[in-house]
């Protein structure tokens, strides 16, 4: 049950906090591209993970220290919009989620890749 919970609460959260970073995000990040990939939440609500993408920006872990530095007040807009949907407002923790960039690695090396197709040895010549 908890997790079902837990689920719709961390839904609920990453709706509402995407929306925050539209609205609100050039004035906490600057010019940088950053989506929620995942929120997880601790089986007692009380903490949300929040895991960002952050793109258009070279120095990726800058952005994610730039959120934190706010989390206070992007905790309190956060309070505002779902303080009728939950009991408690958990705290949020930022991640850096890099596994985009580790795709497009491994395509890229994938792609350097200068593998010949195999000739089939015809067994009928024999």
């Amino acid at each position: 049950m908890s997790a079902i919970r837990q689920q719709q609460v961390a839904s609920l959260i990453k709706r509402t906090l995407s929306e925050i970073f539209i609205k609100e995000g050039r004035n906490i990040y600057n010019n940088a591209f950053v989506t929620i990939t995942q929120v997880r939440l601790t089986p007692d609500l009380s903490v949300a993970r929040i895991y960002l993408s952050v793109y258009n920006i070279q120095d990726k872990e800058d952005v994610i220290t730039m959120i934190s530095e706010n989390e206070y007040g992007i905790r309190r807009l956060l309070g505002n919009r779902i303080r009728n949907k939950v009991r408690h407002i958990p705290e949020l923790e930022f991640y850096l989620d890099d596994t985009l960039d580790e795709v497009y690695k491994m395509d890229k090396l994938l792609d350097g890749l200068d593998i010949q197709p195999e000739k089939e040895e015809d067994d009928s010549e024999e």
